[in-house]
């Protein structure tokens, strides 16, 4: 018992602290409307530079596909992508706004308390190395005996995370001495709190909505009702363009998107600006993986091998059945079997030959009307 006490007894006292009401990012624009505008905004801000390089055809060489397809072989309209487009937008920003209504106030003022707490963990946690070390035939004691004078704060660790050369005075007339944190601890519980939690929390959301669109996905083309119903207008881009990523039926935009969006966003516990940035990413990488570009200098097309490259296989007849996977990792058309392999490259000079020539054999059908 006395043991016990000495190890809670030497911990430093948590700071007190005040919460208050978390300003806004934009101080013109409450973060709740926020969340709602930001992943369109982006959605369009990337999708007008791809349809400007586009329409100036300015970086030919990247194309996956060119104007000639694009005419040729799409089945939906510029109008009626815009259209249902837009119309899906108008559903995310409803579930935005149902989840904003459902998400507490946001606070600050407690950050320097939970950093505290991690500490607070970490020199715990350091309780356990002597009875580690004195498993493996190491006298933790006694090395940190010798190393007190050389090496304190290493002695400090050796011991079991006691450092009585560490401490600080309480704030008031009548401060008092009491155990202070170590620089490196606080530096630990400080990346804990602000970088690896905020991590995984990301990456729980990202595996989440990728798992959620893998096998919503594939499901879509093994359900011939459902392929018909739902999917199949999305597919009616054989080829893909940026601001046709959100191309789909309504409901398919809804299950598919919007609500794997949202389920994520609930699962990896984020907070609400989390989930700005969340879905921000999620709306441009859905976009570049629809751009119809291979782009070297796109850092989007390189981070995971999930790329418009990628996507756009799967926009092609031959490729239908494969690249389910969406919008982030492979990992589940790796681990399942369903990533295309084999060389594309001459199904693609294929296509474009065929579209080239449908066009020129159309432009002389005209001409010869015209005549």
């Amino acid at each position: 018992m006395a043991a016990n006490l000495t190890s809670v007894t030497d911990l430093p006292p948590l700071p007190s602290y005040e919460v208050v009401v978390a300003p806004d990012l934009l101080p013109w624009l409450p973060d709740f409307y926020l969340s709602i505008l930001a992943p369109t905004v982006a959605y369009w801000v990337v999708s007008i530079f791809f349809h400007i390089i586009d329409t100036w055809d300015l970086f030919p060489q990247y194309r996956l596909h060119t104007p000639a397809e694009i005419a040729q072989r799409n089945k939906a309209t510029r109008y009626e992508v815009l259209r249902d487009v837009l119309f899906q937008q108008v559903i995310q920003a409803g579930m935005s706004f149902v989840l904003g209504m459902t998400d507490p106030p946001q606070y600050t003022g407690m950050e320097e308390y939970d950093v505290a707490v991690w500490a607070t963990r970490v020199r715990l946690a350091q309780r356990a190395l002597p009875a580690l070390l004195g498993a493996l035939g190491i006298n933790a004691a006694t090395i940190s005996k010798n190393m007190a004078v050389s090496h304190p704060l290493l002695a400090g660790v050796l011991a079991g995370g006691h450092y009585p050369f560490l401490t600080t005075e309480l704030a008031g007339p009548d401060g008092i001495s009491v155990p202070a944190f170590a620089t490196w601890e606080l530096l630990v519980a400080k990346a804990i709190y602000h970088v690896i939690i905020p991590a995984f929390q990301f990456f729980v959301a990202v595996t989440a909505l990728d798992t959620w669109q893998y096998f919503l996905h594939r499901l879509m083309h093994q359900n011939k009702w459902l392929y018909t119903t739902f999917h199949s207008r999305h597919h009616r881009l054989y080829v893909p363009y940026a601001y046709g990523a959100l191309y789909n039926h309504p409901f398919e935009g809804f299950l598919l998107d919007t609500a794997g969006a949202g389920l994520a966003y609930k699962i990896a516990f984020m907070t609400p600006r989390q989930g700005i940035v969340f879905w921000v990413m999620s709306s441009i990488k859905t976009v570049d993986d629809h751009c119809g570009y291979a782009l070297p200098w796109d850092p989007l097309q390189h981070i995971t091998s999930n790329n418009a490259a990628y996507h756009d296989i799967h926009h092609q007849s031959w490729g239908i059945k494969t690249n389910f996977a969406q919008p982030f990792f492979t990992f589940w058309d790796r681990l399942l079997g369903t990533m295309w392999h084999g060389d594309t490259s001459l199904k693609y000079e294929r296509s474009r030959n065929k579209a080239q020539e449908f066009l020129e054999a159309e432009a002389k059908k005209a001409s010869a009307k015209a005549q």
